[in-house]
């Protein structure tokens, strides 16, 4: 009889028919398409929405973060693409 192996690691969720309404740290700030390192200095700076406390999880409001998003500036016409910059330091 083979013996059951133990990992730390959570099982996976399996996926849902609907977009959770609270997501993670990780999944908002993969939402936005930035690191997590990043995603914190962004609500440090109110970028970013605070997150909520339910029960004793930490979550973000997806429709929140939608609108948070929504309100950062444009980016500059005349800045640099990012082709660019690889370009010139390539």
């Amino acid at each position: 009889m083979p013996r059951s192996v133990r990992t730390s690691e959570r099982p996976e969720r399996p996926a849902l028919p609907f977009a959770p309404k609270g997501i993670s740290r990780l999944e908002a700030a993969r939402y936005v398409g930035v690191s997590v390192t990043t995603f914190d200095e962004m609500v440090r700076e109110r970028l970013m929405p605070r997150p909520k406390q339910v029960g004793t999880r930490v979550l973000w409001d997806r429709a929140q973060v939608d609108l948070f998003f929504e309100a950062l500036p444009e980016r500059e016409a005349n800045q640099e693409s990012d082709e660019d910059i690889l370009a010139r330091l390539g």
